[in-house]
């Protein structure tokens, strides 16, 4: 008769193997309704965009109807406000940028929303650069003579932005300061109203996002003196960077996937790995070069690092602004 403390071993080992099979591994995920995509901005633009893409590949990978809800209002704070509240059983996720993440809850003394607290990162899908742009009137063709100018000229110092408190808003302010120039920050009511007034010499300097201002440039309109990535975009190579041209500056936006706290983890690690395998598939990568956009490829952990890194760069340069609403 075998002794049954001789057994125990045996018996823990086929245990483990039990347990290390795919079967007693967690259950997958199932999909029983359909999954929303919640953006704060309105249908065709660059967010749009993304979420769409990204939308119909999850659709394909996980089986279930995925629906861009396109949430207007607040600059994006009513979309954020809306997922925050959604119930477990939804599946919801959220597109969002930094200003919906970071600048509103540091300017708004309300925003309806503590991104930390009510809202947890997925994946990071794509990045954008800025670019500074000049209009054809000043006489120009490189950034160290641009700030040159400027010094010499400290009247005509007048930087456009699409928005007030966008991104752009905060990045003509960090230029600012690192080249010294002491300049009045011009807030638009969008894109297209500040590449008519830059075009027609109303305003001698812009910042915007590199795509919205690279036709323009394309067309011999205006000119991009330097763009904020850390290397030169494919779309233009000839445009050196802001490091190329003098200033030691990287910058860049982002588009990134948020859950609110109240979906399950299982769920929330699920959509983390499905976005990732999405965002490496070559046709996708196609797709988002096809509109002009750099598509980023993101685990979950790497887009918390990301988003931990952004805080610190651009925390204090939004405080320091004394920006209100």
């Amino acid at each position: 008769m075998m002794n049954p403390f001789r057994r125990r071993p045996l018996l823990i080992a086929a245990l483990a193997a039990v347990c290390l099979t795919p079967a007693a591994q967690a259950a997958p995920v199932v999909w029983d309704s359909p999954l929303s995509i919640v953006l704060g901005y309105a249908p065709g633009g660059s967010s749009d965009r993304v979420a769409r893409i990204v939308a119909d590949k999850l659709q394909a990978k996980l089986k279930v109807a995925v629906v861009v809800e396109n949430k207007t209002g607040a600059g994006g704070r009513l979309a954020a406000q809306q997922v925050k509240a959604a119930p477990a059983g939804k599946n919801v996720l959220m597109l969002a940028n930094p200003a919906v993440m970071v600048v509103a809850p540091l300017v708004f003394k309300d925003s309806g929303y503590d991104p930390e607290r009510d809202f947890v990162p997925v994946s990071q899908v794509n990045n954008y650069e800025f670019a500074l742009a000049v209009s054809t009137a000043v006489p120009v063709r490189e950034l160290n003579h641009l700030v040159a100018w400027l010094r010499a000229n400290p009247e005509k110092a007048n930087f456009g932005v699409p928005a007030t408190g966008s991104l752009p808003h905060f990045f003509a302010l960090m230029t600012g300061e690192k080249a010294q120039v002491k300049a009045q920050v011009i807030g638009y009511r969008g894109s297209a109203p500040l590449m008519t007034d830059l075009i027609g010499g109303q305003v001698p300097v812009a910042f915007d996002t590199f795509d919205t201002v690279l036709p323009q440039h394309e067309s011999g309109k205006l000119r991009i003196l330097a763009i904020s990535s850390d290397k030169r975009s494919p779309m233009a190579p000839g445009i050196p960077t802001f490091k190329e041209a003098g200033l030691n500056l990287v910058a860049t936006g982002w588009n990134t996937f948020f859950a609110p706290t109240s979906m399950p983890q299982d769920k929330v690690q699920a959509l983390a790995q499905a976005i990732t395998e999405v965002m490496q598939d070559p046709d996708t990568q196609r797709k988002f070069a096809d509109a002009k956009m750099n598509p980023v490829v993101a685990t979950q952990a790497q887009t918390q690092a990301m988003l931990k890194d952004f805080q610190k760069q651009w925390a204090p340069v939004v405080q320091r602004s004394g920006f209100q609403p």
